[in-house]
């Protein structure tokens, strides 16, 4: 599910116990790469509820959670950080983390 408001992300969020917040920009060449490792993941046995973002829309959200950079992806439990993984090493590593935080 992709967002483009603080308020539809927000709402995407607490909608579900486990979130996975895919945090982009469509200019960056990183995140393009990342964005095809998360549609993967997305895909394997796991329990989160993934939500996309472009960061240009939520430039509100970015400060508030004190986003470093891009790509980043957010794991939530009920609506509270658990990790922040910036680094995307590769898909195996990623549904690893994801599944360590079910």
């Amino acid at each position: 599910m992709e967002v483009s408001s603080t308020e539809a992300l927000k709402q995407s969020i607490d909608g579900h116990t486990l979130a996975a917040v895919y945090l982009y920009t469509p200019m960056c060449g990183t995140c393009q790469v990342a964005g095809k490792m998360m549609d993967v993941v997305e895909k394997l046995p796991q329990s989160f509820h993934f939500v996309k973002a472009n960061l240009n829309y939520l430039p509100e959200y970015a400060e508030e959670h004190s986003i470093e950079s891009v790509p980043c992806l957010l794991l939530l439990k009920d609506s509270v950080e658990q990790e922040r993984i910036y680094a995307f090493q590769s898909v195996p590593f990623i549904y690893e983390t994801i599944t360590k935080n079910a």
